[in-house]
Protein backbone atom coordinates (compact mmCIF):
# COMPACT_ATOMS: atom_id res chain seq x y z
CA UNK A 1 0.00 0.00 0.00
CA UNK A 2 2.43 2.16 0.83
CA UNK A 3 4.23 1.88 -2.72
CA UNK A 4 1.14 2.82 -4.34
CA UNK A 5 0.16 5.67 -2.34
CA UNK A 6 4.19 7.00 -2.26
CA UNK A 7 4.13 7.07 -6.37
CA UNK A 8 0.91 8.40 -6.62
CA UNK A 9 1.91 11.32 -4.38
CA UNK A 10 5.07 11.99 -6.50
CA UNK A 11 2.92 12.07 -9.51
CA UNK A 12 1.06 14.68 -8.11
CA UNK A 13 4.31 16.48 -6.95
CA UNK A 14 6.41 16.28 -9.94
CA UNK A 15 3.82 15.51 -13.29
CA UNK A 16 5.89 14.88 -16.27
CA UNK A 17 9.22 16.46 -15.05
CA UNK A 18 10.62 13.39 -13.07
CA UNK A 19 11.83 10.43 -14.78
CA UNK A 20 12.38 7.54 -11.77
CA UNK A 21 13.00 3.97 -11.37
CA UNK A 22 15.18 1.34 -12.66
CA UNK A 23 16.87 1.34 -16.11
CA UNK A 24 15.90 5.15 -16.75
CA UNK A 25 19.66 6.56 -17.22
CA UNK A 26 18.70 5.89 -21.05
CA UNK A 27 16.21 8.19 -21.34
CA UNK A 28 18.56 11.12 -20.67
CA UNK A 29 19.26 12.11 -24.25
CA UNK A 30 16.18 12.00 -25.00
CA UNK A 31 14.29 14.20 -22.08
CA UNK A 32 16.95 16.70 -22.97
CA UNK A 33 17.21 17.44 -26.34
CA UNK A 34 15.68 20.30 -27.07
CA UNK A 35 17.38 22.58 -24.23
CA UNK A 36 20.62 22.95 -26.65
CA UNK A 37 23.84 20.84 -27.97
CA UNK A 38 26.60 21.62 -25.62
CA UNK A 39 26.27 20.61 -21.85
CA UNK A 40 28.41 20.81 -18.97
CA UNK A 41 28.18 17.45 -16.39
CA UNK A 42 28.94 18.47 -12.93
CA UNK A 43 29.78 14.62 -11.45
CA UNK A 44 30.48 13.07 -8.67
CA UNK A 45 33.35 10.18 -8.33
CA UNK A 46 32.46 7.20 -6.43
CA UNK A 47 33.11 3.40 -6.91
CA UNK A 48 31.18 1.79 -9.42
CA UNK A 49 30.00 4.80 -10.86
CA UNK A 50 31.86 5.00 -14.19
CA UNK A 51 29.15 2.63 -15.88
CA UNK A 52 26.17 5.05 -15.46
CA UNK A 53 28.32 8.08 -16.52
CA UNK A 54 28.91 5.50 -19.91
CA UNK A 55 25.39 5.18 -20.09
CA UNK A 56 24.56 9.01 -20.02
CA UNK A 57 27.14 9.59 -22.52
CA UNK A 58 26.29 7.26 -24.91
CA UNK A 59 22.48 8.55 -24.53
CA UNK A 60 23.05 11.76 -24.92
CA UNK A 61 25.42 11.06 -27.94
CA UNK A 62 22.44 9.07 -29.20
CA UNK A 63 20.30 12.45 -29.37
CA UNK A 64 22.77 14.83 -31.01
CA UNK A 65 24.44 16.01 -28.68
CA UNK A 66 28.09 16.27 -28.86
CA UNK A 67 29.83 18.48 -27.22
CA UNK A 68 29.78 17.08 -23.92
CA UNK A 69 32.39 18.62 -21.14
CA UNK A 70 32.23 17.18 -17.95
CA UNK A 71 33.46 18.76 -14.11
CA UNK A 72 34.29 16.91 -10.93
CA UNK A 73 31.71 17.54 -7.92
CA UNK A 74 32.23 19.00 -4.91
CA UNK A 75 33.47 17.55 -1.45
CA UNK A 76 30.92 16.49 0.92
CA UNK A 77 28.73 19.80 2.15
CA UNK A 78 29.29 21.31 -0.88
CA UNK A 79 32.54 23.54 -0.09
CA UNK A 80 32.56 27.05 -0.98
CA UNK A 81 35.97 26.41 -3.08
CA UNK A 82 34.74 24.27 -4.98
CA UNK A 83 31.65 26.17 -5.83
CA UNK A 84 33.54 28.74 -7.05
CA UNK A 85 35.57 25.72 -8.86
CA UNK A 86 32.42 24.58 -11.02
CA UNK A 87 31.21 27.91 -11.50
CA UNK A 88 34.34 28.88 -13.32
CA UNK A 89 34.34 26.00 -15.12
CA UNK A 90 30.80 27.00 -16.19
CA UNK A 91 31.92 30.25 -17.56
CA UNK A 92 35.19 28.62 -19.14
CA UNK A 93 32.55 26.28 -20.88
CA UNK A 94 29.35 28.33 -21.31
CA UNK A 95 26.87 25.46 -21.89
CA UNK A 96 23.34 25.46 -22.84
CA UNK A 97 22.96 23.40 -20.37
CA UNK A 98 24.02 21.60 -17.00
CA UNK A 99 23.47 18.51 -15.80
CA UNK A 100 24.28 17.56 -12.17
CA UNK A 101 25.09 13.78 -11.35
CA UNK A 102 25.33 12.96 -8.19
CA UNK A 103 24.29 13.55 -4.38
CA UNK A 104 23.04 16.04 -2.81
CA UNK A 105 26.09 18.28 -2.34
CA UNK A 106 26.81 17.63 -6.38
CA UNK A 107 22.96 18.60 -7.12
CA UNK A 108 23.31 22.02 -4.54
CA UNK A 109 26.57 23.12 -5.52
CA UNK A 110 25.23 22.96 -9.80
CA UNK A 111 21.94 24.92 -8.50
CA UNK A 112 24.49 27.30 -6.55
CA UNK A 113 26.91 27.58 -9.73
CA UNK A 114 23.91 28.18 -11.77
CA UNK A 115 23.01 30.86 -9.64
CA UNK A 116 26.46 32.85 -9.93
CA UNK A 117 27.41 31.85 -13.75
CA UNK A 118 23.65 33.70 -14.52
CA UNK A 119 23.17 36.33 -12.28
CA UNK A 120 26.27 37.18 -11.16
CA UNK A 121 27.51 39.09 -7.39
CA UNK A 122 28.59 36.98 -4.59
CA UNK A 123 27.21 33.86 -3.20
CA UNK A 124 26.21 35.56 0.51
CA UNK A 125 23.74 38.14 -2.07
CA UNK A 126 21.37 34.79 -1.86
CA UNK A 127 21.70 32.98 1.16
CA UNK A 128 17.99 33.14 2.57
CA UNK A 129 14.87 33.48 0.87
CA UNK A 130 13.70 34.32 -2.68
CA UNK A 131 17.03 36.14 -3.36
CA UNK A 132 17.73 34.08 -6.21
CA UNK A 133 14.10 35.27 -7.54
CA UNK A 134 14.53 38.79 -6.52
CA UNK A 135 17.40 39.08 -8.79
CA UNK A 136 16.58 37.57 -12.07
CA UNK A 137 13.34 39.94 -11.42
CA UNK A 138 15.53 43.20 -11.10
CA UNK A 139 18.60 42.25 -14.22
CA UNK A 140 16.19 40.51 -16.54
CA UNK A 141 18.36 37.87 -16.55
CA UNK A 142 17.28 34.14 -16.27
CA UNK A 143 19.37 30.85 -14.84
CA UNK A 144 19.92 28.13 -17.74
CA UNK A 145 18.22 24.69 -17.43
CA UNK A 146 19.47 22.51 -14.69
CA UNK A 147 18.94 18.36 -15.35
CA UNK A 148 19.42 16.69 -11.48
CA UNK A 149 20.68 13.39 -12.01
CA UNK A 150 19.91 11.70 -8.27
CA UNK A 151 22.89 8.97 -7.21
CA UNK A 152 21.72 8.45 -3.58
CA UNK A 153 18.17 7.62 -1.40
CA UNK A 154 18.66 10.99 0.29
CA UNK A 155 18.51 14.43 0.18
CA UNK A 156 15.58 14.61 -2.36
CA UNK A 157 18.44 17.62 -3.33
CA UNK A 158 16.67 16.44 -7.15
CA UNK A 159 13.40 17.45 -6.34
CA UNK A 160 13.66 20.77 -4.50
CA UNK A 161 14.25 24.72 -3.92
CA UNK A 162 17.34 24.08 -1.44
CA UNK A 163 21.14 24.42 -1.95
CA UNK A 164 23.17 24.24 1.34
CA UNK A 165 27.17 25.86 0.82
CA UNK A 166 29.64 25.01 3.34
CA UNK A 167 31.93 27.85 4.14
CA UNK A 168 34.94 25.03 5.38
CA UNK A 169 36.96 28.00 7.77
CA UNK A 170 34.11 28.55 9.84
CA UNK A 171 32.66 25.06 9.68
CA UNK A 172 28.84 27.15 9.05
CA UNK A 173 26.59 25.93 6.85
CA UNK A 174 24.15 28.25 4.60
CA UNK A 175 21.00 27.84 2.70
CA UNK A 176 19.69 29.35 -0.71
CA UNK A 177 15.93 28.93 -0.61
CA UNK A 178 14.04 29.64 -3.66
CA UNK A 179 11.80 28.01 -6.17
CA UNK A 180 13.81 29.69 -8.84
CA UNK A 181 17.00 26.92 -8.17
CA UNK A 182 14.07 23.90 -8.29
CA UNK A 183 15.81 21.73 -11.34
CA UNK A 184 14.00 21.59 -14.83
CA UNK A 185 14.51 17.84 -14.80
CA UNK A 186 14.92 15.27 -12.18
CA UNK A 187 15.94 11.86 -12.87
CA UNK A 188 16.63 8.94 -10.44
CA UNK A 189 17.65 5.40 -11.10
CA UNK A 190 17.43 3.26 -8.62
CA UNK A 191 20.35 1.07 -9.62
CA UNK A 192 22.66 3.88 -7.82
CA UNK A 193 21.62 2.96 -4.62
CA UNK A 194 22.05 -0.80 -4.61
CA UNK A 195 26.00 -0.61 -4.03
CA UNK A 196 25.38 2.12 -1.71
CA UNK A 197 27.81 2.18 1.77
CA UNK A 198 25.72 1.29 5.07
CA UNK A 199 26.90 4.46 6.15
CA UNK A 200 25.78 6.44 3.04
CA UNK A 201 22.22 4.39 3.40
CA UNK A 202 21.76 5.23 7.05
CA UNK A 203 22.76 8.72 6.75
CA UNK A 204 20.56 9.72 3.60
CA UNK A 205 17.71 7.43 4.93
CA UNK A 206 17.71 9.81 8.11
CA UNK A 207 17.93 12.77 6.07
CA UNK A 208 15.08 12.11 4.18
CA UNK A 209 12.96 11.04 7.53
CA UNK A 210 14.07 14.24 9.19
CA UNK A 211 12.87 16.22 6.05
CA UNK A 212 9.37 14.71 6.73
CA UNK A 213 8.92 14.85 10.31
CA UNK A 214 10.51 18.75 10.53
CA UNK A 215 8.16 19.79 7.90
CA UNK A 216 5.02 17.56 9.71
CA UNK A 217 5.95 19.20 13.01
CA UNK A 218 6.07 23.07 11.14
CA UNK A 219 2.38 22.14 9.94
CA UNK A 220 0.65 21.40 12.36
CA UNK A 221 -2.32 23.80 12.73
CA UNK A 222 -1.76 25.17 9.22
CA UNK A 223 -4.03 25.21 6.10
CA UNK A 224 -2.00 22.47 4.62
CA UNK A 225 -1.57 20.31 7.59
CA UNK A 226 -3.49 17.47 6.32
CA UNK A 227 -1.14 17.17 2.69
CA UNK A 228 1.70 17.10 4.72
CA UNK A 229 0.45 14.49 6.95
CA UNK A 230 -0.20 12.62 3.91
CA UNK A 231 3.13 12.49 2.42
CA UNK A 232 4.78 12.08 5.78
CA UNK A 233 3.38 9.35 7.15
CA UNK A 234 3.59 7.92 3.36
CA UNK A 235 7.32 8.52 3.52
CA UNK A 236 8.39 7.99 7.97
CA UNK A 237 6.46 4.61 7.21
CA UNK A 238 8.66 3.63 4.35
CA UNK A 239 12.13 4.17 6.08
CA UNK A 240 11.14 3.19 9.07
CA UNK A 241 9.77 -0.11 8.28
CA UNK A 242 12.64 -0.81 5.79
CA UNK A 243 16.07 0.65 6.54
CA UNK A 244 16.89 -1.79 9.35
CA UNK A 245 16.41 -4.63 6.64
CA UNK A 246 18.10 -2.82 3.90
CA UNK A 247 20.97 -2.78 6.68
CA UNK A 248 21.30 -6.61 7.44
CA UNK A 249 20.67 -7.60 3.44
CA UNK A 250 21.79 -4.50 1.20
CA UNK A 251 20.49 -6.41 -2.11
CA UNK A 252 17.23 -6.18 -0.56
CA UNK A 253 15.78 -4.27 -3.96
CA UNK A 254 12.04 -3.67 -2.40
CA UNK A 255 13.79 -2.27 1.05
CA UNK A 256 15.84 0.23 -1.72
CA UNK A 257 12.97 1.34 -3.16
CA UNK A 258 11.15 1.74 -0.48
CA UNK A 259 14.37 4.29 0.79
CA UNK A 260 14.24 6.13 -2.06
CA UNK A 261 10.85 6.43 -2.70
CA UNK A 262 10.38 7.52 1.43
CA UNK A 263 13.45 10.37 0.73
CA UNK A 264 11.58 11.47 -2.24
CA UNK A 265 8.39 11.99 -0.14
CA UNK A 266 10.67 14.07 2.32
CA UNK A 267 11.54 16.19 -0.75
CA UNK A 268 8.21 16.73 -1.53
CA UNK A 269 7.42 17.25 1.93
CA UNK A 270 10.41 20.50 2.31
CA UNK A 271 8.40 22.19 -1.17
CA UNK A 272 5.19 21.91 0.56
CA UNK A 273 6.41 23.88 4.50
CA UNK A 274 10.18 23.89 5.86
CA UNK A 275 12.03 22.26 8.38
CA UNK A 276 13.31 23.39 11.72
CA UNK A 277 15.12 22.51 15.04
CA UNK A 278 16.92 19.61 13.55
CA UNK A 279 18.28 21.37 10.85
CA UNK A 280 19.42 24.33 11.98
CA UNK A 281 21.13 22.76 14.85
CA UNK A 282 22.86 20.74 12.07
CA UNK A 283 24.68 23.01 10.20
CA UNK A 284 26.86 24.07 12.77
CA UNK A 285 27.75 20.32 13.18
CA UNK A 286 29.57 20.06 9.46
CA UNK A 287 32.82 19.13 11.14
CA UNK A 288 31.80 16.41 12.93
CA UNK A 289 28.56 14.78 11.86
CA UNK A 290 27.09 13.96 8.28
CA UNK A 291 23.90 15.88 7.61
CA UNK A 292 21.04 13.09 8.22
CA UNK A 293 23.04 12.18 11.44
CA UNK A 294 23.26 15.52 12.78
CA UNK A 295 19.17 15.75 12.34
CA UNK A 296 18.44 12.09 13.61
CA UNK A 297 20.61 12.63 16.53
CA UNK A 298 18.82 16.24 17.25
CA UNK A 299 15.51 15.73 16.66
CA UNK A 300 14.54 13.81 19.33
CA UNK A 301 15.37 16.36 21.89
CA UNK A 302 13.58 19.00 19.47
CA UNK A 303 10.34 16.46 19.75
CA UNK A 304 9.96 17.10 23.56
CA UNK A 305 10.56 20.84 23.38
CA UNK A 306 7.54 21.33 20.89
CA UNK A 307 5.43 18.34 21.89
CA UNK A 308 2.76 20.61 23.87
CA UNK A 309 2.19 22.00 19.90
CA UNK A 310 2.15 18.86 17.95
CA UNK A 311 -0.03 16.43 19.73
CA UNK A 312 -1.66 15.46 16.52
CA UNK A 313 1.67 14.91 14.77
CA UNK A 314 3.15 13.49 18.01
CA UNK A 315 0.35 10.39 17.76
CA UNK A 316 1.10 9.65 14.42
CA UNK A 317 4.81 9.24 14.11
CA UNK A 318 4.52 7.15 17.52
CA UNK A 319 1.97 5.48 16.32
CA UNK A 320 4.55 4.01 13.49
CA UNK A 321 7.19 3.76 15.99
CA UNK A 322 5.18 1.71 17.82
CA UNK A 323 3.53 -0.72 15.13
CA UNK A 324 7.22 -1.31 14.46
CA UNK A 325 8.10 -2.18 18.28
CA UNK A 326 10.16 1.28 19.32
CA UNK A 327 7.56 2.32 21.46
CA UNK A 328 6.32 -0.58 23.96
CA UNK A 329 3.36 0.96 25.48
CA UNK A 330 0.43 2.60 24.44
CA UNK A 331 0.74 6.13 24.05
CA UNK A 332 -3.24 6.94 23.58
CA UNK A 333 -4.19 8.46 26.41
CA UNK A 334 -0.73 10.25 26.16
CA UNK A 335 -0.49 14.41 26.19
CA UNK A 336 2.00 17.27 25.90
CA UNK A 337 5.61 16.59 26.94
CA UNK A 338 4.47 13.21 27.96
CA UNK A 339 3.77 12.30 24.75
CA UNK A 340 6.85 13.63 23.32
CA UNK A 341 8.74 11.87 25.50
CA UNK A 342 7.71 8.66 24.34
CA UNK A 343 7.87 9.42 20.66
CA UNK A 344 11.52 10.57 21.62
CA UNK A 345 12.37 7.85 23.52
CA UNK A 346 10.78 5.62 20.38
CA UNK A 347 12.88 7.60 18.26
CA UNK A 348 16.07 7.11 19.81
CA UNK A 349 15.22 3.12 20.55
CA UNK A 350 15.29 2.98 16.64
CA UNK A 351 18.57 4.51 16.43
CA UNK A 352 20.28 2.60 18.85
CA UNK A 353 18.99 -0.36 16.09
CA UNK A 354 20.29 1.02 13.44
CA UNK A 355 23.89 1.76 15.41
CA UNK A 356 23.65 5.75 15.64
CA UNK A 357 24.65 7.89 18.38
CA UNK A 358 21.79 9.19 20.57
CA UNK A 359 23.46 11.89 21.64
CA UNK A 360 26.52 14.25 20.71
CA UNK A 361 28.62 13.49 23.47
CA UNK A 362 29.62 10.39 21.82
CA UNK A 363 30.55 11.81 18.38
CA UNK A 364 34.39 12.17 17.81
CA UNK A 365 35.18 15.70 17.82
CA UNK A 366 32.38 17.28 19.33
CA UNK A 367 33.00 19.62 22.54
CA UNK A 368 30.64 22.46 23.68
CA UNK A 369 31.87 25.28 21.49
CA UNK A 370 30.09 23.25 19.23
CA UNK A 371 26.44 23.87 20.97
CA UNK A 372 27.65 27.84 21.16
CA UNK A 373 27.95 28.28 17.31
CA UNK A 374 24.88 26.58 16.70
CA UNK A 375 23.26 29.44 19.19
CA UNK A 376 24.90 32.14 17.45
CA UNK A 377 23.56 30.37 13.94
CA UNK A 378 20.14 30.31 15.15
CA UNK A 379 20.54 34.09 15.56
CA UNK A 380 21.67 34.82 11.86
CA UNK A 381 19.03 36.67 9.70
CA UNK A 382 19.54 34.05 6.43
CA UNK A 383 19.13 31.14 8.83
CA UNK A 384 16.05 33.28 10.23
CA UNK A 385 13.55 30.83 7.91
CA UNK A 386 14.12 27.85 10.24
CA UNK A 387 13.43 29.53 13.48
CA UNK A 388 10.21 30.99 11.86
CA UNK A 389 9.20 27.49 10.82
CA UNK A 390 9.23 26.26 14.44
CA UNK A 391 5.56 24.78 16.13
CA UNK A 392 6.35 26.64 19.34
CA UNK A 393 6.77 30.36 17.88
CA UNK A 394 10.55 30.98 18.53
CA UNK A 395 12.51 34.70 18.85
CA UNK A 396 15.71 35.24 18.90
CA UNK A 397 15.23 36.52 22.44
CA UNK A 398 14.21 32.66 23.49
CA UNK A 399 17.58 31.31 21.81
CA UNK A 400 19.50 30.95 25.12
CA UNK A 401 16.55 30.33 27.63
CA UNK A 402 15.38 27.25 25.10
CA UNK A 403 17.51 26.33 22.68
CA UNK A 404 20.49 25.85 24.92
CA UNK A 405 18.78 23.23 27.40
CA UNK A 406 17.66 21.25 24.14
CA UNK A 407 21.05 21.50 22.85
CA UNK A 408 23.00 20.65 26.29
CA UNK A 409 20.34 17.60 26.29
CA UNK A 410 21.49 16.04 23.01
CA UNK A 411 25.21 16.47 24.52
CA UNK A 412 23.97 14.46 27.62
CA UNK A 413 21.18 12.03 26.25
CA UNK A 414 18.81 13.74 28.80
CA UNK A 415 15.21 14.47 27.71
CA UNK A 416 14.41 15.93 31.60
CA UNK A 417 16.23 19.03 31.34
CA UNK A 418 14.54 20.45 27.94
CA UNK A 419 11.85 23.13 29.09
CA UNK A 420 8.70 23.77 27.69
CA UNK A 421 7.63 27.39 26.62
CA UNK A 422 4.36 28.33 28.89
Amino acid sequence: MHFEKAEELLREFKQDRYIYGENVLKQIGKAVKKHGKEVLIVRSKFSGIEPYVKEILESLNDAGIKEVQQEPGPAPNAPLEDLYRITERVREVKPDFLISFGGGSTIDITKAADVLYSLGGDIEDYFGTDQVTEKIKSSGKKLIQHIAIQTAASSAAHLTKYSNITNLKTGQKKLIVDKAIVPDLSMFDYRLTYSAPRELTMDGAMDGFSHSLEVLYSAAGKDYYKKVEEIAETSISLIIMYLPGVLKNPDDREGRKALCLGTDLGGYAIMVGGTNGGHLTSFSLVDILSHGRACAILNPYYTVFFAPAIEEPLKMVGRIFREEGYIKEGIENLRGRNLGIKVAEGMIEFAKTIGFPTRLKDVKGFIDEHIEKALKAAKNPQLRMKLQNMPVPFTEEMIDEYMRPILEAARDGNLTIIKNAE
